[in-house]
């Protein structure tokens, strides 16, 4: 069991920076938020600003939850939600390998996510102190069930892609 407990703490460490990382970059990096809101919007999403800080702070958060083990369904939730979005708008079109900016890298952090759902926390996680460790089925159900929810609602809301066909203006 000591084995089992050390690798889920592992990737949930190792996603959870990552996440956290990867909010701090769109919030602090590059282009800042202020790009970070352009590229969105680029993608057909309104509210390119309100989307940049939702990210930066669903990143953030869903990744200080899984480096502390608690709330994992809905950390992963999170992670799963934001992928798919990522998948789907930035992704999808461009085949399955990362390196031509395909939807290869966002698929294995959202199924990592999942099977992390599925299993649970491990031994060394809040969750575990607190007792409050949803695993298995219903960790998954959570994780998935929560994940589609919130990205379905999201692109209902917030998604206006310019159709294929629009002319340029002259």
């Amino acid at each position: 069991m000591e084995a089992e407990t050390a690798a889920l703490l592992l990737v949930r460490l190792v996603v959870g920076v990552t996440m956290i990382a990867h909010g701090y970059n769109h919030w602090r990096g590059g282009g800042r938020i202020e790009g970070t809101a352009r590229w969105f919007s680029g993608l057909g999403l309104k509210q390119g600003t309100l989307q940049a800080w939702m990210s930066v702070v669903t990143e953030i958060g869903a990744g200080a939850l899984l480096v502390l083990g608690l709330l994992t369904p809905l950390a992963c939730a999170a992670v799963i939600s934001v992928m798919l979005v990522a998948g789907l708008l930035a992704h999808r079109g461009n085949g399955f390998f990362v390196f031509k900016d395909g939807y290869e890298y966002v698929l294995v952090l959202a199924v990592v996510c999942l099977s992390l759902a599925l299993l649970g926390p491990g031994d060394w996680s809040l969750d575990h102190a607190a007792d409050i460790a949803i695993t298995g089925w219903a960790g998954g159900a959570i994780a998935l069930g929560v994940a589609v929810a919130a990205t379905a609602g999201m692109l209902a809301t917030f998604w206006r892609p310019q159709p294929k066909d629009a002319e340029a203006p002259v």
